[in-house]
């Protein structure tokens, strides 16, 4: 089948929102929104994201309380019917617990439904107690994610695949359908905060990695993102410079910055995952986490690319913590303010070569015999 949507305006950086999906109590007010104001809530910010002009918005997996994210394309077949142009993508898409034919089948068929607007990212998940609930244990994890993906990948290009792992039972002469839009798989981000492994998968497949970049200093984002640059050139998909990179962040915005900061405080402080911890300014020093103006926030945006160089996504947990569904959409509309700038910043400073962020339509271009000889032209 082939798609009927028109190509559009490919960014160079698609900037957007990443969302775990929580239901956390309003420490300001001690209100806790059930799981269907969460859920609606969740709808209702995508598509204010794509009215204020982002390009993607992404949505977690989480199978255990505090969170609404248990079926991430039900929820982005839904925000898909109710949007236009907004890419939608996930924040985790678990490769460990999920049954690869199963997710095959899952994001071809999205993929369809959106007319190829949409693409996940794989994670294997950090809360131990959900394994066994899907007969997995938590120890074998970086196996899980390799041996999964390397069945995933199989299944989005092989009409008929004979497979036998050791975390699954074998297939023999197995088809999954529908087969990807196009003949082109949905595009896959390793997403990691931590494991080197993550970053070398994605780097052996030429997929895209993306770095969190929420918890842990510049110097452990540089380090990860450095690792899977080189070794995306070791194994011959492009230049380092070439390789295909996202990066999370987070950030909280008033006019005033000293306004920010009161207004985050609480939030902050009470936070299920940060929370009892260190001071919000001790945080924000020693992690990416920006409160503060809108300028602010963008100059400090701008120069995450100082220790990861040129990037193709930046995404924004905004979501969280907490905090209600007003305070997120007035955080969306300063940040829509910003975005001009931020376009800017990212143009100007670019170096040659250096590929856009990747999209159904360019992709399916790059696979025509004319994309793939433009391709071999520039890595000579």
């Amino acid at each position: 089948m082939q798609s009927q949507v028109q190509p559009q305006v490919q960014p160079q950086v698609q900037i957007g929102l990443f969302s775990v999906g929580d239901v956390t109590t309003d420490p300001t007010t001690g209100r806790t929104p059930t799981e269907h104001e969460r859920i609606k809530a969740q709808v209702r910010i995508a598509r204010k994201a794509e009215e204020v002009g982002l390009d993607v918005v992404a949505v977690g997996q989480h199978h255990n309380p505090p969170f609404v994210a248990s079926s991430p394309t039900t929820t982005m077949a839904y925000i898909a019917a109710q949007t236009e142009r907004i890419l939608l993508s996930t924040s985790t898409t678990l490769i460990t617990t999920t049954d690869p034919v199963r997710i095959a089948e899952d994001y071809a068929t999205l993929q369809h439904l959106t007319d190829g607007r949409m693409d996940l990212m794989l994670g294997r998940g950090n809360t131990g107690p959900v394994y066994p609930w899907f007969g997995k244990d938590v120890r074998d994890g970086i196996e899980l994610a390799v041996e999964n993906y390397a069945l995933l990948h199989r299944l989005w290009r092989e009409d008929v695949v004979d497979w036998q792992g050791r975390h699954r039972t074998p297939l023999q002469g197995f088809t999954a359908t529908p087969r990807p839009l196009d003949g082109v798989a949905p595009f896959v981000w390793h997403g990691s905060i931590r494991s080197p492994e993550i970053a070398e998968q994605a780097a052996y497949y030429g997929d895209g990695f993306f770095s969190n970049h929420i918890f842990w200093p510049a110097s452990h984002t540089r380090q990860m993102v450095s690792l899977y640059r080189r070794r995306f050139e070791h194994y011959g998909h492009g230049r380092a410079d070439q390789a295909i990179v996202g990066l999370g962040g987070q950030a909280f915005m008033a006019r005033r910055s000293q306004d920010a900061v009161r207004r985050f405080r609480p939030y902050f402080d009470n936070a299920p995952v940060y929370g009892h911890g260190p001071s919000l300014e001790d945080f924000a020093a020693q992690t990416p986490l920006t409160v503060g103006s809108p300028q602010q926030v963008l100059e400090r945006t701008l120069g995450f690319r100082e220790y990861v160089g040129d990037y193709q996504r930046q995404l924004f947990l905004l979501d969280h913590a907490g905090l209600p569904l007003d305070v997120v959409l007035e955080q969306l509309d300063l940040l829509g303010e910003i975005l001009p700038d931020l376009r800017a910043g990212y143009a100007a400073m670019r170096a040659p070569g250096v590929p856009d962020a990747p999209t159904h339509a360019a992709r399916v271009a790059a696979a025509s015999p004319a994309g793939e000889a433009a391709r071999e032209e520039v890595s000579a």
